[in-house]
């Protein structure tokens, strides 16, 4: 009985020290910030702004503002939880073909922008970049569609409900950080430990705006369900296209580019 109760001893204690660890250690299991910026998007043949806007007290958010001739349409890129916007330069192409300017904006901590990644610094880096587009650049928010995919999804939901947009995408997106913990960490009580939320569902039904999800059955990350669960939330007008590969492997074929076109254009 003794070494029983020693065993359980032991177990609680390691239980509980796994509940601090990822209680106090939890930014560190959402964020995955890099400083260097492998490319830019002059490697992909585009010209671009290098721009450093105020977001939040003393700190600068670093973004690039990639114009198009005769562009009607701009599309504001939130990038997901890792890297920073050196990573997505063929999305940005993608978009730049498709014949919408873009701006792209590293979170705190990210790339060249300074601090430290949290989730009220994500919104401050958001607003910011909102208030430059179109306070600085006079542009239109008719004209302006939010894009985020995957953690960039709960940021551009946020901004979506401030703000009045053409529409919003939500690529890869996932419902909740405590969703996304329970879904990890099963044996963990996550719900009462996460400090850190996201609640791209709780937001999606305040959105008045058209909104496109994008999801693929094979995703290996951010599971199918959570896409379907926000298309269920969101307000008409919505419209659901289902991706091909994984997290990280997204097919962008012809259907892909199509839909996005249209709806940024059309809104269906």
């Amino acid at each position: 009985m003794t070494v029983i109760l020693s065993v359980l001893k032991i177990a609680v204690l390691v239980y509980v020290g796994l509940c601090l660890l990822v209680s106090c250690r939890q930014a560190s299991f959402v964020y995955f910030p890099t400083s260097h910026l492998q490319w830019t998007p002059r490697d992909v043949g585009l010209d671009h702004e290098e721009l450093s806007l105020s977001s939040g007290g003393d700190e600068t958010m670093h973004a690039w503002f990639v114009p198009v001739a005769e562009a009607e349409f701009t599309v504001l890129f939130f990038h997901g939880n890792a890297g920073n916007i050196g990573d997505r330069v063929e999305s940005i192409r993608l978009f730049a073909e498709l014949g919408f300017n873009v701006m792209i904006i590293d979170y705190p901590g990210y790339g060249k922008s300074t601090g430290r990644p949290t989730e009220a610094g994500t919104y401050e880096a958001a607003a910011a970049a909102w208030t430059h587009l179109v306070g600085e650049r006079g542009l239109a928010p008719e004209s302006i569609s939010i894009f985020g995919r995957s953690l960039g999804g709960a940021v551009g939901a946020w901004l979506a409900e401030q703000k009045a947009p053409r529409c919003l995408v939500l690529e890869s997106a996932f419902t909740s950080i405590p969703d996304m913990g329970k879904e990890f960490y099963p044996f963990l009580p996550v719900r009462l430990l996460t400090r850190i939320k996201y609640d791209t569902l709780g937001r999606i039904g305040q959105v008045d705006c058209p909104v496109l999800i994008l999801h693929s059955p094979q995703d290996d990350v951010i599971a199918y369900r959570h896409g379907k669960r926000l298309f269920d939330a969101a307000k008409d007008p919505k419209r659901f296209h289902e991706l091909a590969g994984g997290h990280n492997t997204t097919v962008f074929d012809d259907a892909y580019r199509n839909v996005l076109r249209d709806f940024i254009i059309n809104g269906e």
